[in-house]
């Protein structure tokens, strides 16, 4: 297969040379990541200045064909498939993140976001995160996409989705199995420290504490564990997310609510 990696962590960081070194023993592997850590930018996009590319020569197996770029995790998948690349490939991976990301996260994650632009160019993608922003032991989540990757040649889907794909910090011998899990509800409570600078000038740290996930009422299956259940369970989880953000199950009652302010008249 044809893969494009891609991540938020940025080029140097170790989960993305774990996860393109081992896909590289069966696949044909890319990777444009960004230059710098470009962690929680979420799906933004550079269009104020310009985007610049670099090809790597260092870090990563020889048969990777690596890029940094000064763009977004969503830029460099943008620029990969739009100028980089001389033609598509069959799957866009995005991690391995150094540390999960779960339910409400995959809002801010720009590892996700990273994935979803694949998606949303037809392309079924894969996030991978590890549960930890500490331990730097990636080869057991880059083995289990290597799998899932494998897995996916052999058995495709039916049209493009992105797969987010959460890995626990753990040796291999006590991850409990692998779960199809739904997106969880995980707040976190803002914390914005204070602080002066040399000059004496305010400014303001920005730091937060994890409130435990909240079960969502209106849940398609109740009966499925959430990603942050199943990595509280040891269990690598895979949630599948789309980018279209209607709330479905609001559209009837919102057209009953909304039908008096439909048939009133406005004067300009």
């Amino acid at each position: 297969m044809k893969i494009l990696v891609g991540n938020d962590d940025g080029i140097f960081a170790p989960g993305v040379r774990a996860l393109a070194n081992t896909l590289a023993l069966d696949h044909e592997v890319t990777v444009v990541c960004p230059d710098r850590e470009r962690s929680a930018t979420g799906h933004g996009l550079t269009i104020h200045q310009p985007i610049r590319a670099e090809q790597v020569q260092s870090m990563f197996a020889d048969q990777v064909c690596a890029w940094a770029c000064s763009g977004t995790p969503s830029d460099c998948i943008k620029l990969a498939l739009g100028a980089l690349l001389d033609s598509p490939p069959d799957v866009v991976l995005s991690g391995i993140n150094q540390g999960p990301n779960l339910g409400t996260d995959v809002l801010y994650s720009g590892t996700v976001s990273a994935a979803m632009e694949g998606v949303i160019e037809g392309i079924t993608s894969i996030a991978f995160s590890y549960g930890s922003f500490t331990d730097r032991q990636f080869q057991t989540a880059a083995h289990f996409g290597r799998q899932l990757v494998a897995h996916l040649f052999q058995n495709p889907l039916p049209k493009p989705i992105l797969l987010n794909v959460n890995v626990p910090a753990l040796p291999a011998d006590q991850i409990q199995g692998v779960a199809l899990t739904r997106q969880g509800i995980r707040r976190y409570h803002d914390i914005f420290e204070k602080r002066i600078d040399p000059r004496g000038k305010t400014y303001y740290w920005l730091a937060g504490e994890v409130m435990e996930d909240l079960e969502d009422e209106g849940a398609a299956d109740p009966r499925l564990l959430t990603d942050v259940q199943g990595m509280r369970q040891r269990l690598i989880t895979v949630t599948p997310l789309q980018y279209n953000l209607t709330a479905i199950n609001s559209l009837n009652p919102l057209s009953d609510w909304l039908t008096p302010l439909q048939q009133r008249q406005f004067v300009i």
